[in-house]
């Protein structure tokens, strides 16, 4: 769990879980960006952390090795829809963060305690930041805001 106090706002932010969407987010053309491999291990140590993928590439298992993180699969038709489902599911009984890029992250951004949208390499879905509580320009920038909370303080501040 990452509990973060937000100055002007009555309780805090609490975060239980993480949801990466994997290809345009935390990957580029199917490999991991640079500097995610770590920021994903040092999370792992604080709440589990999922990465959600339709596995374009074919790659998410051997990149993901030894991560800590737990890689759920789907099919690439409906894509929004399950991953909807997933968060639905996880957000019974926990406050998920999600972070994602793409036109299928929108349906699990609203369902999120806290929605990150990523405009990298692979680009963003504009209409996606209309769904988001922070957009950064690279994955590493959104892991460090779970791994840096004062950088979470100052953008949500009241």
């Amino acid at each position: 769990m990452i509990k973060i106090e937000i100055p002007g706002r009555e309780q805090p932010l609490v975060i239980d879980a993480l949801v990466l969407d994997y290809n345009g987010t935390i990957a580029c053309d199917g490999d991991l960006i640079e500097g995610v491999p770590e920021k994903i291990r040092e999370l792992c140590s604080n709440l589990p952390v999922y990465i959600l993928t339709a596995d374009t590439y074919g790659t998410v298992k051997r990149q993901c090795a030894g991560l800590g993180a737990e890689i759920l699969t789907f099919p690439h038709a409906a894509a929004g829809a399950c991953k909807e489902e997933i968060v639905r599911k996880l957000s019974n009984d926990q406050s998920v963060c999600v972070i994602g890029n793409g036109f299928n992250d929108v349906q699990m951004f609203d369902l999120a305690a806290l929605s990150v949208a990523v405009l990298d390499t692979e680009g963003m879905y504009a209409g996606l930041l209309a769904h988001a509580d922070v957009m950064v320009r690279a994955a590493p920038d959104a892991l460090d805001l779970l791994l840096k909370p004062n950088r979470l303080r100052a953008t949500l501040r009241n």
